[in-house]
């Protein structure tokens, strides 16, 4: 080869740049998890609570599930950026450490977990949002099992929806009560008219495959007392009885001992 051809090489191959050594994005870690709003009133406040507890209370003894309530969940870089997306009111996820303290669900800290149930409570104007956006995205992104949604002022409001086999919503049917199945839970949900923290509403209430109601920590208290009550009452039944008895017996003593007759022959 030229000696003049090589050096022209060599000088081509200098001019040129440095590959870069490519980098993975890192993750944000600047994450809010409390952006100061409060739920849309006291009863939406009262019923996201009433779900979690009665869902904790379902699944008592179990540790590999999480579940919490307008709470950020965040799964990526674009949705941290923008701001854009706050957390449901009500979710559930399966099949995780349940023991792992939260502020918030990061999708990215969770082996890529989303929530498997969501339920969104609705209000004037949540609803066009809830059955809309949001409802596309936990189909279409987040691939959420189950998802329902309810207006605690409205309790014809229920609907529900599961993921199918071509990872579309389809409308869950109720069943002759109004309630819809969550596969996912292996609970029912459905409406219970009654008061919870002082405040008379029809609540969106778990259920048991049976169709018990999933009871609540008030409700339980109240049927320990009542039945502490019933057996207090029983208890002093049976001494009022066994003390009309010892009277009776202690009368026939006497007319049998006016008689002559002796009642311990």
């Amino acid at each position: 080869m030229p000696v003049e051809l090589t050096r022209l090489q060599e000088q081509a191959t200098e001019n040129l740049p440095l590959e870069e050594e490519w980098t993975p994005e890192l993750p944000p870690t600047d994450l809010i998890f409390d952006d100061g709003e409060p739920l849309e009133s006291n009863r939406h406040r009262i019923a996201m609570n009433t779900l979690i507890e009665a869902l904790t209370l379902a699944y008592q003894g179990r540790e590999d599930y999480f579940t919490g309530g307008n709470m950020f969940v965040y799964y990526s870089v674009e949705q941290v950026r923008n701001r854009d997306f706050k957390g449901p009111d009500f979710f559930v996820t399966l099949n995780v450490d349940g023991t792992k303290q939260r502020q918030g669900w990061v999708v990215w800290q969770e082996d890529g977990r989303y929530p498997d149930v969501i339920v969104e409570l609705m209000s004037p104007s949540t609803a066009a949002l809830d059955l809309g956006k949001k409802k596309l995205l936990y189909e279409q992104t987040f691939k959420t099992g189950h998802y329902f949604v309810y207006d605690p002022f409205v309790p014809e409001s229920l609907q529900g929806w599961k993921l199918g086999e071509k990872f579309r919503y389809e409308e869950i049917t109720p069943n002759e009560r109004g309630w819809l199945w969550c596969d996912s839970l292996g609970l029912w949900l459905g409406t219970w008219s009654g008061t919870i923290l002082r405040e008379t509403a029809t609540w969106l209430r778990f259920y048991d495959a049976a169709g018990n109601l999933v009871k609540l920590s008030f409700e339980l208290a109240q049927e320990e007392r009542e039945r502490a009550c019933r057996a207090e009452s029983n208890l002093k039944l049976e001494q009022e009885r066994a003390s009309r008895a010892e009277e009776r017996a202690e009368k026939l003593a006497a007319r049998l001992k006016e008689l002559g007759i002796d009642p311990d022959m």
